[in-house]
């Protein structure tokens, strides 16, 4: 009798064992010219989808926590409206897909990926998307993950009627990282989000590469944008850490700054930023020089390390944009070095330690790689240019390098502007002077 008893309790024991472990993931293989939207409602949470090559044509909607894996080149068609994909489950993984043929209504919003609040921690990674509205499309969630994918927009239609390439809009610890964008309207666009990173994606062929409004407690590191119309557009943003990103022949602006305060800009490199121009040289727009570094209404930010060069402009700050750190900086075989629009003298070194401009003709007796004399690269010649771009032909004739002389020997004539009190003598990217 006690043998029957401990069998039976040792029976139960090991059911409630059993009934306490997670099920078994179960594995799916989606068929090729079927709708996946039957398969998907019979998953469970956990559970792995694979699909072969082929295409498979409609929206889909994940509700549950699913992984869908693509077996070669599996095609999501989403048969021209509204979103292709949609995850509103959490840990949800999109890997390997390709996307196409999604909705162009951009009311609606029509996305290849609509991420949707409830998807927390979900990956998107190595998919292939191409259409007409937004590429990847992240609203109100937390903890995702945007990794390697290749983003196409429609060439078809006009710039500004095409969707963003991945628009995200109040995120949280949301990571963008080694995304390949084209063609699109704004490659990555962030609006009213925090603690998120941009890294190591490359925009091109675009309005704007990087587009912040609003996003506080941001980074973007290690970015490239090439051909666009604004490299890097930051608006309207507080304590944004731009760290290593590259801006390359995009058009009007390498970095964009419109109120932003608080932040760092570090190791960034802008070149060839240059309105385009007819077969005499001359801008196809006037007042539309390329401008390196544009900045806005912005205060109490921190430029150190950047190189700017070979571009129209090589800094351009107005609109009470004052009290800003900038020292370590090249500024290298810009047409103009710095136009700076304002009536307050702006020091532009630290304890010591300026800036390396390409033109700066001073000494270093010292031989401590500090020029002797002050830099003032918007000096009241300067100024005289800005409203007389023909008078630049007279930039090195004796009547203007004797104004010049008379400037610095009688200050009393002197503008207020930039002045860098420590220049120096090499540049600090490469260590020798202008390359």
């Amino acid at each position: 009798m006690l043998s029957r008893v401990n069998v039976a309790a040792t029976t139960l024991l090991v059911a409630a064992f059993l009934i306490g472990l997670p099920a078994q993931a179960a594995q799916w293989r989606a068929v090729p010219g079927e709708p996946l939207q039957p398969l998907i409602e019979q998953a469970s949470d956990g559970d792995h989808i694979r699909l072969p090559e082929g295409r498979y044509p409609g929206s889909i909607v994940i509700d549950r926590s699913l992984s869908l894996t693509a077996e070669g080149v599996a095609v999501i068609d989403g048969l021209g409206e509204g979103h292709a994909v949609t995850l509103s489950a959490p840990n949800s993984v999109l890997t390997d897909l390709v996307i196409e043929n999604w909705g162009q209504d951009l009311t609606d919003m029509d996305a290849g990926i609509l991420v949707q609040p409830a998807a927390t921690g979900s990956l998107i990674r190595g998919n292939r998307l191409s259409g007409p509205g937004f590429g990847i499309r992240l609203d109100a969630v937390a903890d995702a993950q945007v990794i390697d994918n290749v983003i196409r927009g429609d060439e078809a239609l006009r710039s500004q009627d095409r969707g963003n390439g991945i628009h995200l809009f109040n995120v949280r610890g949301v990571l963008v990282e080694g995304n390949d964008i084209r063609r699109v309207r704004d490659g990555i666009y962030i609006d009213t989000s925090r603690d998120s990173v941009l890294r190591d994606n490359h925009m091109q062929d675009l309005r704007y590469g990087v587009h912040y409004m609003y996003a506080h407690d941001n980074h973007l590191e290690n970015n490239l944008t090439r051909d666009t119309r604004t490299g890097y557009a930051l608006m309207q943003s507080k304590r944004l850490t731009v760290i290593g990103n590259r801006s390359e022949n995009d058009r009007h602006y390498g970095i964009l700054m419109n109120n932003i305060t608080g932040s760092l800009l570090r190791d960034n490199r802008v070149e060839e930023i240059r309105q385009r121009r007819d077969s005499a040289g001359q801008g196809l727009v006037s007042g539309g020089e390329g401008k390196a570094l544009f900045v806005y209404n912005s205060q109490y930010n921190r430029f150190e390390g950047n190189r700017f060069a070979h571009s129209d402009i090589g800094i351009h700050l107005t609109a009470g944009s004052e009290d800003n750190v900038v020292v370590g900086n090249a500024f290298i075989d810009n047409r103009q070095q710095v136009m700076y629009v304002a009536t307050r003298l702006q020091e532009w070194s630290e304890d010591g330690r300026g800036n390396y401009w390409g033109n700066y003709l001073g000494w270093d007796l010292a031989e401590d790689g500090i020029g002797d004399t002050p830099f003032e690269p918007n000096d009241a010649m300067d100024r005289l240019l800005w409203r007389y771009p023909a008078a630049r032909l007279l930039m090195d004739s004796p009547a203007v390098l004797a104004l010049r002389w008379v400037q610095r020997q009688f200050p009393v004539f002197r503008p207020q502007g930039v002045r860098d009190s420590a220049p120096l003598m090499t540049d600090p990217h490469f260590g020798d002077a202008d390359t």
